[in-house]
């Protein structure tokens, strides 16, 4: 299902290049166990897209080829891939750094269990999903429950040493704004995530990363049938901030879509748009030299306005304090 985005075919956001590419995100699949309003993958329990084991085995080649330091593992839920687990010891085993965005109530589903203690073992650095501290907010976003199911796994990570003192195994949780607002400063809103979490739950954490919501699939047709479209596009655009360019996460990360096709960031790859060094064919991760990236342009287009604006929004969160 192709997406939509404001001015598509116009060229608005400034041209930016690509530097060395460090770290391979990997969508594993739109199935889902939520259904998130703020999703801009629109996953969700009755999708079927989920990447088989071929284009697995054909990831792994290409990080060994390329070199790639951190897998960062994304979906839908990544750990619904049956071939989730084989990924993940595979690259570990490599000296891949692996990272998997975690939406934390997976972690509680029956025929889950398994999967936190798993992630301990192989050390694998979770992201995980909480949109806010407050139950209310949680629910709306993401359906009845899911705030208390992600206490419950929040402090079954906690227990396994995720997000402790001293600790290697690192817990961070990802805010998302609701309606058309940017997200605010995100270290005064992780103190107040950390002190709330910790006094009312017992819950410690690394960092909170602030990500501002892209106006694509899911939240875009919130947007749209709000009548909000244009007026969210003109804030993003009004609050452009061009150091940020810098540093967005498209320069030194590629996207790969369920079926193994590569984009400049996950992004352009709900949007189906072409990777910038290869616009004239839709290019594969079997066929790509990473050595054709480096240097070469990065597809943008009026939607990138919502990484740039602010305090800047990437996989990590801001860009920069405000």
């Amino acid at each position: 299902m192709r997406a939509t985005a404001l001015n598509t075919g116009d060229k608005d956001f400034p041209a930016i290049l690509r530097k060395n590419l460090e770290i391979l995100q990997v969508n594993l699949g739109y199935l889902c166990n939520l259904s998130c309003t703020h999703c801009h993958v629109n996953a969700g329990p009755k999708r079927t897209e989920v990447m088989s084991l071929e284009t697995i085995q054909e990831v792994l080649v290409f990080i060994e080829q390329a070199k790639i330091k951190t897998l960062d593992l994304t979906g839908g839920a990544p750990e619904m891939n049956p071939q989730f687990t084989y990924l993940v010891s595979r690259a570990r085993a490599m000296g891949v750094k692996v990272i998997d965005r975690c939406n934390l109530v997976i972690l509680e589903e029956p025929g889950y269990e398994h999967m936190a203690a798993f992630l301990a073992d192989h050390e694998v650095e979770i992201i995980a999903s909480l949109p806010c501290y407050l139950e209310d907010n949680v629910d709306k976003q993401r359906g009845k429950g899911t705030f208390q199911a992600s206490l419950a796994a929040l402090q079954r990570l906690n227990a396994l040493g995720y997000g402790q003192p001293g600790s290697d195994l690192q817990l961070n949780l990802v805010f998302n704004p609701q309606g058309i607002n940017l997200p605010p400063e995100q270290s005064a809103l992780e103190k107040t995530y950390k002190d709330y979490l910790l006094s009312h739950y017992g819950i410690v954490f690394n960092r909170l990363f602030a990500l501002a919501n892209l106006p694509i699939q899911r939240f875009a047709k919130y947007l749209t049938n709000n009548n909000l479209f244009e007026e969210y596009m003109q804030l993003l655009k009004s609050n452009h901030q061009a150091e940020n360019l810098e540093q967005v996460m498209c320069r030194n990360t590629l996207s790969v879509d369920w079926q193994g096709y590569v984009y400049d960031c996950d992004f352009n790859q709900m949007l189906t748009l072409p990777l910038g060094a290869l616009p004239e064919s839709k290019a594969h991760i079997s066929g790509l030299s990473s050595s054709l990236l480096n240097g070469q342009p990065i597809t943008v287009r009026d939607h990138c306005f919502g990484c740039t604006a602010g305090q800047g929004s990437s996989c990590t969160g801001a860009l920069k304090a405000l």
